[in-house]
Order: structure tokens, then C-alpha cells, then sequence
């Protein structure tokens, strides 16, 4: 645990004194409008430099050439059919990537929209599995100034510069439009999910602004957490002498990104709603068969505010009243006509042309007062179609229905309930804010690394709907019933092999509920309607790499997950163990090899859901056969374990352990040599997919390692006394194959054979230890030999690595060279590298774990950095270059915290002694099994399709 004084001399300060005033800050000091004392800051006028992707080194590429083959003629197929490859490295987007992301927008699992730190709307998710970076330059705040006697008027979009997209400087579109925004003394404040613009004295010198931006995501809310809605709260603070109209302006194209919004057949609608809320419907008509997407965008009308509409403008000049006629009414008036609320809904729109809608909040603010105004936007797209035909209903439509006009009530909600959220949000940040013993850039790094959640391609539906769709994979298997069959062995069988002659069975459901009913130990599974299904969520591995729960990938992000919403963790580890007990005998071509197999092997744990149709077309993936990958089995298990010690949810325990049961069954076919421990393949048979594996691995070895000790743990606490000494048994002959084979005195050689990469030092090769420390489970090796191993780790894959100041890299030799055997082990991953100080921290060595997680502080977030903030990639390399932005793993950041703050349930968890077993002779300590076993030529990529380490 944190020592009270550890990070005292190292810790880092961003005070906001050096980005504001602190006469404005004094003067913004109320209803939250001052910035938090902890967030990530920026300047506006901060130049957001364009990121550089990775390249593979001409060794990389000869021998990927035949992936790179079969793999382009996979995209063009899926292409012709009208559908995204899940892994496309040919298809370039237009908007290249750029420093300048910032907080998203609305809760998780309904679309996303990002926004910038300069204020631009980007990054549209509303379609799943598509994401459109291109920023919509019309969609903007404006503000216009004007004081008593005319002398003083200030009319600017609330965004800095004039874009190189806006065209001509003297056209009626918006280029007319008043960009006058320097940015040199505006600020943007970070802290997920709420994020401050602060003009202080731009662009009226004698006006602080404050803009808070506030979206509903709140651990343990999952109501509120689901909507597709964002606030925006102006403070206006007047300093001068005289008072001032100010108008504020918020306009919106009715559009999803890209050149959606010229497709024809929009429609825009004014409203009033009650309790003061008015705004614009935008009836956005989608293409290739999507469902349709309703915009709202609203103000609340108060005794001091007024809000009016223009529900209809136009981007060319041809348009019946253009952008340029737009501003120059609110120019000049500060307002629009009234009677624009009469209007009804527009003509629609024509192909080729956009049409936007503008709403103005108008306020007189007094010498030396304050106003505050609000605004919200909502999107409401209830229906998700997959693109090949499953369609299910989101999970906001529990709440707020089908209808388009949903968007109108979620604005309104939004509106009225914004001060509730904040509420919310500041009770589950601040005990770790106010911790003083945690770096500054760590607190804020972990709140808004959080970005994932919404702006990762997440999708979250109402579970009545996934029911309805007959061809689900749920209607299939029956998981959920403790009678469930494992590998074909009944878990009610009784076993009267063992010394003691005991039998076994499962609790009873009074033992379950006695035990379930405990109260404050565990990780919190109580929400505001604790007898309500939560639904079934979804998230992306990247919006690179388009596969829906990429479960290597998760088993680093679940921390999130399981500290913040863990009934969502828990329906993903459902979804897995029904995968796990299924099979689809659908041909596959694997395209490392050209080999072709099934899509999904009975007791293989999937790599990933799915893509084009998800619980019931799993595996998009299809670089590798991943039913012969040696990590995702022990990673299901290990998953598990944790989730089910954490929350205390016995039943779950009860509905998933013949999943548990047939993924440890499944991975015995992998031990060659009967001593008990698995061995890979000689291909990159794990998460690490283009890094070969010769024979024993320390990755894969101590994750077999480790779910050894869960499997028995949990089968002891489930009352399947038999299998758990099984586990044992192997426990400990695995664990004394592995020592002999891998320990070198200081760490654990990467793997067994005879290549050249054979003793680099891997980052990650104690990622075992991490779950089974997390888990409460004893530790897989002494205690001596973890931190000489981890210190190892430090000392060479973190401190020789620029100094600590990019993270660990994945693979270095014990000369302290990077190991460049293929580009995985020559990269910097983000996520890996907040594991690794995880596992630092929870062998007793905080210092180190900081150190090593701040270098991707540094590197990602920080000014001096590479500039990727709010889009975390899987990795970089030496000099910078990123792999795959926006990526799941990063999220791994909270299994720090997890390290941190162990819940009491896994402190007080009951220890299991591995030591303490019943010795089985070798033919009875293999499980009984029913799965065929996967046979695999070993073999060297470098004349097929990946990496080689031979």
C-alpha cells in the first residue's frame, strides 16, 4: 500500500494559477465554474501537431509480406460485400490525427462525439464500428458583446484561428463568420467526464468566461450513464463599469461527420419544451439502411435569459438564408424572431446541400455581476443494426423509448437534473483527488484515461431486445443454470478417488445467498434499480482495430470496469463463459498461415465477440487460429476468479464455473511433455501476435501458472472439492517445470528455446502475478524472486528506455539493447506498462510503479509529449511513432488504483495453501477431458506470414 509520505519529493504540480489569473479565479470562485485544482491543462492557442504513425523496418515487412498479401485481398472482399475489414492498415482516413482531442461527449454505449480542447466537435461514433475524426466547423459557440451606449462590441466563435477548412475569407458561409480568437489567455481544464474552457479577458477584456462541459458518466448509475446527452454551462462574470448584453450562440449541422450532412432528406424542427428548455430537433436521415439519428440542441430560458431559434440556415451561398445572414441577425439584434418557434418542421434538405440550426441565449449582465447560462445537446439514435442484420435497441430506450422525439426529453433531463451529476461525480473523485500521497499527473491521468468508455466505440442495449433477435448466441447454451455441464463432466458428480474419501457438490442456494448477502466487502454491484437487468455492453478493442470485447485486450482494461460499473464486468464475463461452452463449425481462412479452420472451437475462449453481427459471429479476428493462442483460457479464468472474490456474487460463481471447468480442461492438450505446464507453439500463439514463442513462455506460463491457483481457489468456494485438488497438483509440478525451465537468477528468460530473443527480459512476463496478487490469491513465486524480476524490469525495460521517460518497452536484452525481433517487442505499450507498475506496486516497490507509469505520462499527455491525449494508442515506438490510437488497454491505468485500494473482499479473502494437496499419481492428474486436441506444427514465420525468433 501507499506509504503516507512516499511521493511528497517527487510529486508534480499543474496549479491553475499559472494557466488563469488569480483574480479570475476568485471571480469564477461558485456553482463550479472555476477549474479543479487537479486536470489536465492547455492553452487554446497551443499548436496541435499532426501524430505519426508507426513503420515497420524492411526485415518486418519481408517477412510479413504474405500476411500483408492475403490480408489486402481480405479487405477488398469484405469491401465488395459492403462491410470493414476489423483490420485495415491500407485505408488511410483524409483528417489526419492531430494533437488536439479533448473530453467526450454523453454517457456510454449510444454514440459518441468527441470534442477538442479547442473546442471543435469531432470524432462521430454514432454508427457502431465507424468513426469519422473530421471536425464539423459549423457546429460551434459564438458569443456577442455589446455594452451600454454602443461604444464596446465583440462578436467571435468561442474556438481560436481560422481554419484552413472554411474556405473563402469573403463567402457567405462560414468564413464570414467573426473568428477572432487569439486563445493566448483562454485555457481548456481536463477531468473526465467534465472539462472547463476558461476565456479569461477573450474576447471582451472586461468578461471571464467560464464553460463547463458535463456529461453523465457516474460509477454505479446505470441509468444516467447510458444517455446520449452533454451540458454546457456559460458563467459570465462582467467586469467593468457598465453592464453588458451578451448573447451566446450554439449552432449545429445536421449531420453524423464526414459528408453525411450532405446526403438530402434532412429535417430540422423547432420546440419549446417545459421548464423553460427550448431549442432545435435535427431529424438527421441516415444512408446504406442505418437507423435514424435525432439531434437536439436546447438552452434553459430563465428570469434573466432568453433563448431563441433560427431552426434553419444554410452553408452556400445559394441557401435562403445563409450562415453569414445568421450572424449578422444575432449580430445585430442578439437574438432571432420569436416566431421561429411557430415555424414547424423545415423542407427537407437536398442532396448536395447542409443545412444547420442555431440556438441564442441572451442575458444582460451587470457592472460587476454574474449570469449564468446553459445549453445541451442530445442525440437519440435508439436502434443499433450491425451489418449483417441483427438490430437491438439501446440502452437509454429502457428509459426514454423509441420515438425520435426521445432526443427532446433527454435534452430537457439533461438540462434540469446537470447539478445532481456534478454532485455525483465530485463524490466518486474527490477522496482520490484529495489523496496527498498520489503525483498530481497521476489522479488526473486516471480520470481521464476514462475517455475509452465513450469515446472507444462502445455500444450498451437493452437486454429485452438482444432476447428478441432468435438467432442469438444466448438462446443458445443455457448458461445460468447451476446444472451446467463442463467439458462433459457433471459438476455434481461425485468423486470418491480422493485420499480422504470426501464427495463433493455445489452449495445450496441458502449457503449462496447467506454468504452473498455479507454486507460491506465487496466491490459495490448496487445501482439505482438494483432489480433491474443492466443490459448487455459492448466496447471496441480500438477504432483501429474494429473487434467488439477483444478479451487479451480486456483482461488489462476490466479494472475499469469491475471498480466502476461491475454489473456491466460481470454480463461481459457471461457473455465469455457461454462462448466459451460453444461452437461454431463456420470455415475460416487464417491469414498468417492461409491454413483454414472453424470459427470457434468448444472449450476455446473467443478472441473477441465478433464484429459484423457480435454474440453470434464471434472471432473477427483472423490473423491467427486463436483456439490454439495460450493466453485467453488462463486470462478467462483469471478474470473470473478476481471479478467473482471482488463482488461476492455467488451465483455468478455458480452460472460460470463449467465455463472455468472446460477452459482449464481445455489447455491440457498444450502440455507436451505430461510435467503439467503448457507450452506454446512456435508462432505468436497470444496477445503479443506478431512476437514467436518457442516452447515454455514466462507470459503465457505464469498466466497458466496463476489460473491454476484461481481454478482451485474458486472450486473450493463452489464446493467442487475434487477439481480442486486437481488444480493444486498441477499447480505445484507447473510451477517447479517452469522455475527449471526459465529462471536465470534475476528474471524469467522470455521463453525456452534457442533463439536470440530467448532471455530478453519482457516487460510483461509477470502478468500471472498481477491477477493473482490482485485476487488475493497467494503469490505464484516467492516473494524474492517477483521483485528481483520486477526490479529487473525497471532497471533495464523502463530506465534504460529514454530515462524513464516513454514507459516500459516489451522486450529488452540483458545488454540492455531493445529487442527488435519483430516490432511488438520493439514497441512502448501503454497498457502494459501501467500493468507492470501495478504488479511494481503490489509487490511492495510504489516508488518504481509511479516512476514507470509516469513515463507514459510523459510521453502521452504531457506538453512535451507526443501528443496523445484523449486517444491513448496501444503503443509507440523509441521515437514516438504511434500504433493504433484510441485503444482499450490503456485502461489498465485502473488496475493501479485496483493496487491501491484493494476492496476488503479480497484483503479478508479466504487463503487457499497450494501446498496443502492430496498427491495424485500422474495418469489421475489429468483432467478429464472431452475436447480433441488441437495439433499444431510448430514452425518459423520468417518465410510466412509474421515474426520469427529463430
Amino acid at each position: 500500500m501507499v506509504g503516507a509520505t512516499l511521493f511528497h519529493r517527487r510529486k508534480h504540480s499543474w496549479p491553475a494559477e499559472e494557466f488563469i489569473s488569480r483574480s479570475t479565479l476568485q471571480l469564477l470562485d461558485f456553482d463550479c465554474a472555476a477549474p479543479p485544482p487537479h486536470a489536465w491543462r492547455r492553452r487554446l492557442n497551443c499548436h496541435a501537431n499532426i501524430l505519426k504513425e508507426f513503420t515497420i523496418t524492411f526485415r518486418e515487412a519481408i517477412k510479413m509480406v504474405r500476411l500483408g498479401i492475403r490480408l489486402w485481398s481480405y479487405v477488398r472482399e469484405e469491401a465488395s460485400h459492403g462491410r470493414k475489414a476489423p483490420i485495415d492498415p491500407f485505408t488511410k482516413e483524409n483528417c489526419k490525427p492531430s494533437a488536439s482531442q479533448g473530453v467526450p461527449l454523453g454517457g456510454m454505449g449510444s454514440g459518441s462525439i468527441s470534442r477538442g480542447f479547442r473546442g471543435e466537435f469531432k470524432q462521430w461514433q454514432i454508427t457502431p464500428g465507424t468513426c469519422d475524426p473530421s471536425p464539423m466547423m459549423s457546429n460551434q459557440f459564438s458569443i456577442f458583446i455589446s455594452r451600454d451606449g454602443g461604444h464596446k462590441k465583440y462578436a467571435s466563435v468561442l474556438s481560436p484561428g481560422q481554419h484552413g477548412s472554411l474556405g473563402k475569407s469573403r463567402d457567405k458561409g462560414l468564413s464570414s463568420w467573426g473568428w477572432n480568437l487569439n486563445g493566448q489567455h483562454s485555457t481548456y481544464h481536463a477531468l473526465f467526464p467534465r472539462a472547463w474552457t476558461i476565456y479569461d479577458g477573450e474576447p471582451d477584456p472586461e468578461l471571464k468566461i467560464s464553460c463547463r462541459q458535463i456529461s453523465p458518466f457516474i460509477p454505479n448509475n446505470y441509468r444516467d450513464s447510458s444517455l446520449p446527452a452533454a451540458v454546457f454551462v456559460y458563467t459570465l462574470v462582467n467586469t467593468g463599469k457598465e453592464r453588458a448584453k451578451v448573447s451566446l450562440l450554439f449552432t449545429w449541422a445536421n449531420s453524423m461527420g464526414g459528408t453525411s450532412h450532405m446526403s438530402g432528406g434532412h429535417v430540422n424542427e423547432p420546440f419549446i419544451g417545459e421548464d423553460g428548455v427550448s431549442g432545435v430537433l435535427l431529424h438527421h436521415k441516415t444512408g446504406k439502411g442505418n437507423p435514424p439519428v435525432t439531434f437536439a440542441i436546447a438552452a434553459s430560458e430563465t428570469q434573466n435569459v432568453n433563448v431563441t431559434v433560427l431552426p434553419c440556415f444554410g452553408l452556400s451561398e445559394d441557401s435562403s438564408f445563409t450562415a453569414k445572414d445568421m450572424w449578422d441577425t444575432v449580430e445585430k439584434d442578439g437574438k432571432f424572431d420569436q416566431e421561429n418557434f411557430n415555424s414547424g418542421p423545415s423542407t427537407p434538405s437536398l442532396a448536395g446541400d447542409t443545412i444547420c440550426a442555431a440556438v441564442s441565449a441572451s442575458a444582460w449582465v451587470e457592472a460587476h455581476g454574474k449570469c449564468t447560462v446553459s445549453f445541451a445537446l442530445s442525440w437519440s439514435s435508439p436502434k443499433v443494426k450491425f451489418s449483417k442484420g441483427s438490430t437491438y435497441d439501446r440502452r437509454y430506450t429502457k428509459f426514454y423509448g423509441t420515438s425520435p422525439r426521445a432526443a427532446l426529453d433527454l435534452v430537457h433531463d439533461a438540462l434540469t437534473n446537470y447539478k445532481r451529476w456534478e454532485e455525483d461525480i465530485e463524490a466518486w473523485q474527490n477522496p482520490i483527488l484529495r489523496d496527498e500521497r498520489l503525483p498530481e499527473w497521476y489522479k488526473f491521468t486516471l480520470f481521464n484515461e476514462l475517455y475509452f468508455l465513450v469515446a472507444g466505440g462502445t455500444v450498451w442495449i437493452d437486454s429485452s431486445s438482444l432476447n428478441a433477435n432468435g438467432n442469438s448466441q444466448h438462446q443458445q447454451s443455457g448458461l445460468g443454470n447451476s446444472d451446467g455441464m463442463a467439458g462433459g463432466l457433471d459438476i455434481n458428480d461425485q468423486r470418491n478417488d480422493l485420499a480422504n474419501g470426501n464427495s463433493v457438490g455445489v452449495k445450496s442456494n441458502d449457503e449462496v445467498s447467506a454468504i452473498h448477502n455479507r454486507n460491506g466487502l465487496f466491490v459495490d454491484t448496487r445501482h439505482v434499480d438494483d432489480g433491474d437487468d443492466v443490459g448487455r455492453f459492448l466496447y471496441l478493442e480500438g477504432v483501429e482495430y474494429v473487434m467488439w470485447c477483444t478479451y487479451d485486450v480486456h483482461f488489462y482494461a476490466s479494472y475499469a470496469l469491475l471498480m466502476l460499473f461491475p454489473k456491466i464486468e460481470l454480463n461481459i464475463q457471461r457473455d465469455f463463459a457461454k462462448a466459451v461452452l460453444s461452437e461454431d463449425g463456420r470455415k475460416v481462412k487464417f491469414l498468417a498461415e492461409g491454413n483454414v479452420g472453424i470459427r470457434k472451437v468448444r472449450g476455446a475462449v473467443p478472441h473477441d465477440l465478433g464484429m459484423h453481427d457480435p454474440w453470434n459471429e464471434m472471432n473477427a479476428y483472423n490473423i491467427h487460429d486463436t483456439s490454439k493462442w495460450k493466453d485467453l483460457n488462463p486470462k478467462f479464468v483469471l478474470q473470473v476468479y478476481r471479478d467473482f472474490a471482488a463482488t461476492g456474487d455467488y451465483q455468478f460463481g455458480i452460472d460460470v464455473w463449467p465455463a472455468v471447468r472446460a477452459a482449464m480442461e481445455y489447455m491440457e492438450q498444450f502440455d507436451r511433455d505430461n510435467d503439467d505446464l503448457i507450452e506454446n507453439d512456435g508462432f505468436p500463439d497470444q496477445t503479443y501476435d506478431t512476437w514467436t514463442v518457442h516452447g515454455v513462455s514466462a507470459y503465457c506460463g505464469c498466466l497458466w501458472l496463476a489460473a491454476l491457483q484461481a481454478a482451485a481457489a474458486m472450486a473450493l468456494q463452489i464446493g467442487d472439492k475434487f477439481f480442486a485438488e486437481l488444480c493444486k497438483n498441477k499447480f505445484l509440478n507447473a510451477k517447479a517445470a517452469l522455475e527449471t525451465k526459465l529462471w536465470n537468477g534475476s528474471y524469467f528468460n522470455y521463453d525456452s528455446g534457442a533463439s536470440s530473443n530467448s532471455k530478453s527480459i519482457q516487460t510483461d512476463q509477470l502478468a500471472g502475478q498481477w491477477y493473482a496478487a490482485s485476487s488475493g490469491l497467494p503469490p505464484i513465486f516467492e516473494e524474492s524472486k517477483i521483485r528481483s524480476t520486477m526490479q529487473k524490469i525497471f532497471d533495464f525495460n523502463v530506465m534504460k528506455t529514454k530515462g524513464g521517460k516513454m514507459g516500459a518497452v516489451n522486450g529488452m536484452h540483458p545488454d540492455g539493447k531493445v529487442d527488435d525481433t519483430c516490432m511488438q517487442s520493439r514497441e512502448i505499450w501503454t497498457g502494459v506498462t501501467y500493468a507492470a507498475a501495478a504488479t511494481m506496486i503490489l509487490s511492495g516497490m510504489e516508488e518504481q510503479g509511479f516512476t514507470t507509469a509516469e513515463g507514459i505520462f510523459t510521453a502521452g499527455w504531457s506538453e512535451e509529449g507526443f501528443g496523445y491525449w484523449f486517444q491513448t494508442p496501444e503503443g509507440w515506438t523509441m521515437d514516438g511513432h504511434y500504433r493504433s490510437l484510441i485503444y482499450m488497454r490503456p485502461l489498465a491505468i485502473w488496475g493501479m488504483q485496483w493496487a491501491l485500494s484493494l476492496p476488503k473482499a479480497i484483503l479478508d479473502a479466504p487463503q487457499i495453501n497450494m501446498m496443502d494437496r492430496v498427491h495424485l499419481s500422474p495418469r489421475s492428474r489429468r483432467f478429464s477431458s472431452n475436447f480433441k486436441v488441437v495439433k499444431h506444427k510448430a514452425k518459423c514465420f520468417g518465410n510466412s506470414a509474421l515474426s520469427c525468433s529463430c
